[in-house]
């Protein structure tokens, strides 16, 4: 078997809060919400289309454990784009979030590599979403 990336944890200040916002506003889907203890959970998001298959990337929301890690929330990255959300039809993605209230910080841009947009998730992490153009 390939090796791939199953996870990325993204620290959240709450389960909840974090799974209605990336599976309400974004619009993913929550794979996997299971109790390990009292107070954590094992929490998978996945973008809209993505594959139950393994070898897709997800999202490991993650609760802050404690006052260092409530620290890093939004700014897992120092402020530069932490997430890149490919799309195969930007702008259909782009109104659609729009319409469902994701904060974009700029308008689209169409650079040689195709339509981009950042925009913040509701901790303040950037995001790229991302249409490449077909390569050939």
């Amino acid at each position: 078997m390939p090796q791939f990336l199953g996870a990325l944890t993204l620290l959240v200040r709450d389960y909840d809060e974090a799974i209605a916002w990336y599976t309400g506003t974004l619009g993913f889907t929550l794979v996997e919400d299971t109790e390990l203890a009292p107070g954590k959970r094992w929490v998978l998001v996945a973008p809209p289309g993505a594959s139950a298959d393994a070898g897709q990337t997800r999202l490991l929301l993650a609760r802050a454990a404690n006052p260092e890690q409530e620290t890093q929330i939004g700014c897992q990255a120092g402020g530069r784009v932490f997430l890149f959300l490919h799309t195969d039809d930007f702008a259909r993605d782009h109104a659609a979030m729009k319409a469902r209230g994701v904060t974009f910080l700029e308008e689209p841009r169409h650079e040689s590599y195709g339509s981009v947009a950042v925009f913040e998730d509701l901790y303040g992490n950037r995001w790229d979403l991302l249409g490449l153009k077909p390569k050939g």
